[in-house]
C-alpha cells in the first residue's frame, strides 16, 4: 500500500517539498529523492489532474519552433525524445507524421530545410529520417483531398501523457518520497531558517505542518496563486514576474482513416495542427494557442472558436468532412509560459522553453515541454543542491534510468506477444491494453492470476476489480475519474453502467 496519509504534524524536516503533482513537480520528485534527498509532493486535486493530462501526448522536438530560432530548445527536445523512448517504450513508442505541403503557406525549400534541421541536430537511434512522397499515389494520401500532391514524412513519437506522470510519482516513491495527492497546500511561512508548510488533506480533513529546507512552487497555471501563500523574507521574497498563460485545447472525432500514421497540418495562420490516432476507435485533433487570464474559470473548457478553427483546419485537407456532431470528446489544458518581452506578443511566439527562478530557497517552475520534464528536473535539482551548499556529491542520474515498467526490451509487440502466450486465459484485447499501460509491472497485477476468475468482478467493458486495486494501492488512485482519464483512457469508451459500477466499488473499498 502507498502511504498518503502522515500524522497531523511532521517534525522531521524534508530537504524539499514540492507544490505541484503535474508532470514537472513528480519529476523534480524524482529525481532529487534518487539522489538521496528526503523529499514530499502534494496536489490538491488527482496527480496529472491539469496541464499534463491535457496535453497533444508527443514527445517531440516542436518543428514549428524552428521557424522562431528555438534551436537550443529543439535540439534538447529531440535529445531528450530518445531518453525517454528508452526509459519508456510501454508507453512512448515512434509514430510516422505526414505533412501535406501547401505552398502558398511555406515553400518547399523552407519545410526541407526545417526537416534536415530536425533530422540532425540530435542523433537518432530508433527513428527514421524525413522523406518526400507524392501524395496522389501514396497510401498517406488517400484520405487527403486531391489538391494536396506533395507530403513530407518524417518521426516523433506518443506518450501516455498521464501516465508518464503517475510512473515518475512511482519511482519517486520507490526512492523515498512521500506523495501526497488530494492534499491542498495552504501556505508556508519561512521561520527560522526553515520553511513551515500547512497542507490540508481532503480526505480526512486534517490540517497539519510540514518543515522542509526547500520550497519548489511547480503548480503550473496556478504559480501566482500558490506564491501568494509563500511568506519568506519581506525584502526579497520572489514575485513570480513574465508568467503568460496560454490555453490549449482538443477535440477527439471518431477514427477519421485507417493506419497508426498521424497528419501535421497547416493551418491558414500557419500555426500547425495534428491528427492523430488515438485509442484504437477515435483521432485526436489539436491544439489551439488562446491567451487567458488567470481570473479566468477553472478547469478550462474549448471555446466555440477554437472548435470551429480545429474543425476548419481538418476540412481543408480531409474529405471526409466533420461537424460539431462529430466531436465524441473534448479536453483543454493552461501552459503556463515565461515570457518576460512586449505583453502584446501572440501566444504562439511565446517561448515554450522552461525557466527556473531560485530565490530564498524557494524554487518557481516556469512553462516547459513534458518531453524536456527530465532536464528541467536535473537542472532544478542542480540548483537547489549548490543553494543548500551540499559537500557531497549527488550526481545526476535519470539520463539512463528505466521508469516503472519500462524494461521490457525495445519492442512492445514482441512484449505483448510473450504476455499473450503466458497468459493465454486472457482476452487479447485486455492484455495489449494493460501492457502498454504497465508493462512490466503487469507481473505484478497478475501475480498469482491462472484464470480469469482471479481478475476478481468484471465492471464492465474490460475493467476487472483486480486492475483497479493494483492502481488504488500502488498509483494513488481514489476517484472514478482518477481510473477513467488519468491511469487508463477507459472514459472513452465505458458506459453509464460501468462508471456506476466503479463509484459503486470504489466506496466500498473506502469503508
Amino acid at each position: 500500500m502507498l502511504e498518503t496519509e502522515t500524522s497531523a504534524t511532521s517534525q522531521k524536516p524534508v530537504d524539499i517539498f514540492v507544490i505541484g503533482g503535474g508532470i514537472n513537480g513528480v519529476g523534480i520528485a524524482r529525481d532529487a529523492a534518487g539522489r538521496g534527498l528526503s523529499v514530499m509532493l502534494c496536489d490538491r486535486n488527482d496527480l496529472a489532474n491539469g496541464t499534463s493530462s491535457a496535453s497533444t501526448k508527443l514527445i517531440h522536438g516542436g518543428l514549428r519552433y524552428l521557424e522562431f530560432y528555438e534551436f537550443r530548445l529543439v535540439r534538447e527536445a529531440l535529445f531528450e525524445r530518445e531518453i525517454l523512448l528508452n526509459a519508456a517504450p510501454h508507453i512512448i513508442w515512434p509514430i510516422e507524421f505526414i505533412l501535406p505541403h501547401s505552398q502558398n503557406l511555406r515553400p518547399t525549400w523552407m519545410v526541407r530545410l526545417g526537416l534536415f534541421l530536425y533530422d540532425h541536430l540530435a542523433k537518432r537511434r530508433r527513428l527514421s529520417g524525413s522523406y518526400t512522397i507524392d501524395l496522389r499515389s501514396s497510401r498517406f494520401g488517400k484520405p487527403l483531398k486531391r489538391f494536396v500532391k506533395t507530403g513530407f514524412v518524417y518521426s516523433d513519437c506518443w506518450v501516455e501523457d498521464a501516465r508518464l506522470v503517475i510512473l515518475s510519482a512511482v519511482d519517486a516513491a520507490k526512492f523515498g518520497a512521500t506523495i501526497r495527492p488530494h492534499t491542498e497546500f495552504i501556505g508556508a511561512k519561512w521561520i527560522a531558517g526553515m520553511w513551515h508548510v500547512t497542507l490540508h488533506s481532503k480526505k480526512t480533513g486534517i490540517e497539519e505542518t510540514i518543515f522542509a529546507r526547500t520550497l519548489v512552487n511547480a503548480s503550473g497555471p496556478a504559480l501566482r496563486k500558490v506564491n501568494a501563500k509563500i511568506e519568506g523574507d519581506a525584502e526579497t521574497h520572489l514575485e513570480p514576474m513574465g508568467l503568460r498563460l496560454v490555453k490549449g485545447s482538443h477535440i477527439v472525432v471518431p477514427r477519421l482513416y485507417e493506419g497508426e500514421h498521424a497528419y501535421i497540418l497547416q493551418h491558414s495562420d500557419r500555426r500547425m495542427v495534428f491528427v492523430i490516432p488515438f485509442e484504437e476507435k477515435f483521432s485526436l485533433i489539436g491544439t489551439t494557442d488562446q491567451l487567458v487570464d488567470e481570473s479566468d474559470p477553472m478547469p478550462p473548457k474549448i471555446s466555440d472558436a477554437e472548435i470551429d478553427y480545429l474543425l476548419e483546419a481538418v476540412n481543408q485537407y480531409f474529405t471526409k468532412q466533420l461537424s460539431r456532431e462529430s466531436i465524441s470528446y473534448t479536453y483543454s489544458g493552461i501552459r503556463p509560459l515565461f515570457d518576460d518581452r512586449d505583453e502584446n506578443n501572440s501566444p504562439q511566439s511565446m517561448p515554450r522553453d522552461y525557466h527556473l527562478e531560485l530565490h530564498d530557497h524557494c524554487l518557481n517552475v516556469y512553462g516547459g515541454k513534458i518531453t524536456t520534464f527530465r532536464r528541467l528536473a536535473e537542472e532544478a535539482v542542480d540548483m537547489i543542491v549548490e543553494d543548500r551548499g551540499e559537500t557531497d556529491e549527488r550526481p545526476a542520474w535519470t539520463s539512463k534510468a528505466i521508469l516503472p515498467g519500462g524494461d521490457i526490451g525495445e519492442s512492445l509487440s514482441a512484449f505483448t506477444q510473450e504476455l499473450l502466450q503466458r497468459y493465454d486465459f486472457i482476452p487479447e484485447t485486455l492484455l495489449t491494453r494493460m501492457a502498454s499501460h504497465y508493462g512490466s509491472r503487469l507481473y505484478t497485477l497478475l501475480d498469482d492470476v491462472s484464470s480469469m476468475a482471479d481478475m476478481g468482478q468484471l465492471l464492465g467493458y474490460d475493467l476487472y476489480t483486480r486492475e483497479v486495486d493494483f492502481l488504488c494501492d500502488t498509483e494513488w488512485a481514489q476517484s472514478t475519474d482518477d481510473i477513467l482519464y488519468r491511469r487508463t483512457k477507459l472514459g472513452l469508451h465505458v458506459d453509464q453502467q460501468t462508471r456506476d459500477a466503479l463509484t459503486a466499488y470504489l466506496l466500498t473499498r473506502s469503508q
